[in-house]
């Protein structure tokens, strides 16, 4: 590897005793000491990066740790999330103090040394990967590897967009960086490339990734797998690289940090050589990256540092304080005058002031409910798409901090913001976000832009969630208000072909613990959609839309579209207690009314139950329910163009489904299916079967 470290693995004990070298040796001895007492855990990687940590912290970082949520904070970013006790034990030194759930102090701090005792232990504050909204601290949740960098990109896109409309001459309200550590697995994943690439697209000169090149991976030396100069690739991607060929020059570290800081035309990139496992017998292997050193190991390498060998989470004296000190020196004073200038800044602009009020405070504008609009009666009616559209362009109105874009799919997802312009380097103040055929990386740009106070969305072909599982995961992880803009839902797709058309789609994303998946009937069930999304301020929403026409539901005859925000709600309903129960969601709710129609006709009593967010529909109480879905009544139709998982829970042992499966709840059923498919004559005869009526 062209990049490759030329420093010894010997430590170089010249700098004994100093401050500097005994405070970057305790994080390194708090990390080997947490690892050993959980029995499991990476100590390598914060051994070797102690000294990179310690820089940024007590030199670079703007953080006052007694104001953990100040919005101009610089970010930390780990993003190689195994080495989380390097993260803990800044943390730790830095003294920062706890904010609770409610986003007030505890008193507390973030983490004590008892918390770093308590290392990867069941409810402890220190889990094996640094979770958001769990430790103070903590950015963003970052357990796949590359997750940190593609958020890094989204929080560097968020403080440029922050700053372009609330920034005035005079008043600086948003000017921070964003630094992120990152690893050799991290530049292995394709989601740090894709993010990489757009960063160096948008020249976002207040991002630095600092990539710990060690070569070790978890199966050995990763030339096993990867030998690419990964810095030619960055300053392909239009990056600043620079190499600071050893892990442990302070003054080289610091170098590179102060070109970072100089830079304003691109994001920089920093090729930091280390050696794992720093100064142990097992330096430079595989052997300490994911496990152990083991006692010996350990006492061996508290010898070469020359400290006290059988202490075990040591903090000498002096080395928090010092630590603490060097934040607070730099981040009270920055802290407090951004408070002073954010003060006269409500004075000076008291309508933008207002809106960062509810920005910071996750709230929304009073009456931004009233731009919803509503959609009349239609026969021909609308794809559930353009509905959003319509909805969409009239809420980014009313929520100026409502943006966001598509992996190259605007036009066909609806969800470019008609007349404004696009985010790019030259026009940070863009509401239109690019995000290129990167739907990975989007997902995970798109949690970060939340993370710092935006409200984002995403967009794409539903069938693509594919490539994005894992952000859109994140999302629900850290209770973040994403909402996700998936069109092209169905076999309605038509002449794309089965790669394009999701079937098992809906299935996962209703399995993921937190999201809300909404596939909306028609035009008012998506303006609702979008009511509760915004609603949602610590959940993603899912909002699953077709491409073709909808029928825009008379709800002059039939129920309300609020029904939605329980989840599921009766929309057509029998004079007395109904014998059959059709359940539909998106472009087949309209199928169900229509075959309910006829049944009516045809005396049977029949009810039309809407369905569109399973999420919500179960957290409604056991009465409700029962009011939708009554147990007795058996005999229940699921239609929906999607795979059949799922729906038993709905439609019981006795019920049967319409669905893109092979089977259904009986041979014969699954036989009706396969030759009518979704038709009104398909749910009769499959009605008529259930209720005995035919053979």
């Amino acid at each position: 590897m062209s990049d490759a470290p030329t420093v010894s693995t010997t430590p170089d004990l010249h700098e004994d005793g100093s401050p500097e070298r005994l405070a970057i040796d305790t994080i390194r001895t708090l990390s080997m000491d947490a690892v050993q007492a959980a029995n499991s855990g990476h100590p390598g990687t914060p051994m070797a990066l102690a000294p990179v940590g310690h820089t940024i912290w007590t030199k670079f970082l703007r953080y006052d740790p007694a104001t953990p949520d100040w919005p101009n904070r610089d970010r930390f970013v780990l993003s190689v999330g195994h080495a989380s006790m390097l993260l803990y034990a800044l943390i730790h030194l830095a003294g920062i103090e706890e904010i609770d759930k409610d986003g007030k102090k505890s008193g507390k701090p973030a983490l004590s040394l008892d918390d770093l005792k308590g290392f990867r232990q069941l409810n402890s504050k220190t889990p094996g990967h640094p979770e958001y909204r769990h430790t103070t601290g903590v950015e963003t949740t970052t357990g796949p590897l590359g997750a940190g960098c593609s958020n890094s990109v989204g929080m560097a896109i968020a403080e440029r967009w922050l700053a372009a409309r609330y920034n005035k001459p005079g008043y600086t309200v948003f000017d921070h960086d964003v630094y992120t550590l990152a690893g050799d697995g991290c530049m292995m994943e394709g989601v740090s490339a894709e993010a990489a690439s757009l960063a160096g697209h948008l020249k976002l000169s207040n991002l630095c990734w600092i990539y710990d090149s060690n070569h070790i991976s978890i199966e050995g030396d990763t030339a096993l797998a990867f030998d690419e100069d990964v810095g030619k690739r960055f300053e392909a991607y239009g990056w600043n690289v620079i190499h600071v060929n050893d892990a442990n020059d302070i003054a080289a570290l610091t170098a590179a940090f102060d070109t970072f800081r100089a830079t304003n035309d691109k994001p920089t990139f920093i090729v930091v050589h280390s050696i794992i496992g720093w100064g142990s017998p097992r330096a430079g292997s595989e052997k300490a990256h994911g496990e152990p050193l083991g006692e010996e190991n350990i006492r061996l390498t508290k010898q070469a540092y020359g400290w006290p060998e059988d202490a075990k989470f040591l903090v000498p004296d002096g080395v928090a304080e010092a630590f603490k000190g060097a934040m607070t020196e730099r981040g009270v004073p920055l802290r407090e005058a951004w408070q002073a200038t954010f003060a006269k800044y409500h004075d000076e602009f008291p309508e933008l002031a207002a809106e960062l009020d509810d920005l910071f405070a996750s709230k929304l504008p009073k009456g931004w409910e009233a731009a919803l609009p509503t959609f009349d009666a239609d026969a021909k009616g609308i794809a559930s798409r353009d509905s959003s559209g319509k909805v969409l362009n009239a809420l980014v109105k009313q929520v100026p901090w409502l943006v966001g874009g598509a992996a190259d799919l605007a036009p066909s997802t609806k969800t470019d913001i008609k007349g404004a312009p696009s985010f790019e380097a030259d026009n940070y103040g863009g509401s239109n976000f690019h995000f290129g055929v990167r739907e990975h990386g989007m997902g995970g740009v798109v949690n970060g832009m939340a993370l710092s106070y935006l409200r984002a969305y995403g967009s794409t072909f539903f069938v693509f969630t594919d490539y994005m599982r894992a952000p859109i995961r994140l999302s629900a992880i850290m209770e973040l208000g994403v909402v996700w803009v998936f069109t092209h839902d169905s076999i309605g797709v038509g002449e794309d072909g089965p790669t394009h058309q999701p079937i098992e789609h809906l299935a996962m994303l209703r399995a993921t613990p937190g999201l809300d998946t909404i596939r909306p009937g028609d035009a008012n069930e998506v303006s609702v959609a979008w009511k509760a999304a915004l609603e949602a301020g610590n959940n993603p929403t899912a909002l699953v839309l077709s491409r073709q026409a909808l029928p825009t539901i008379d709800r002059a005859k039939f129920a309300s579209a609020e029904g939605l925000l329980k989840g599921g709600y009766v929309i057509a309903d029998s004079d007395g207690e109904p014998e059959l129960i059709l359940i539909a969601t998106g472009s087949e709710l309209s199928l169900a009314i229509a075959a309910y129609e006829k049944l009516i006709e045809q005396g049977v009593a029949a009810r039309v139950v809407s369905l569109p967010s399973w999420h919500r529909y179960e957290m409604q109480d056991a009465a409700y329910k029962e009011s939708v879905l009554p147990k007795g009544v058996r005999a229940r139709i699921a239609i929906e163009q999607a795979g059949e998982i799922g729906w038993d829970r709905y439609v019981g042992l006795d019920g049967a489904t319409i669905t893109m499966s092979t089977f259904g709840a009986s041979a014969p059923l699954a036989k009706l299916q396969d030759k009518y498919g979704f038709t009104v004559d398909n749910v009769l005869k499959v009605s008529r079967a259930l209720l005995g009526k035919d053979a």
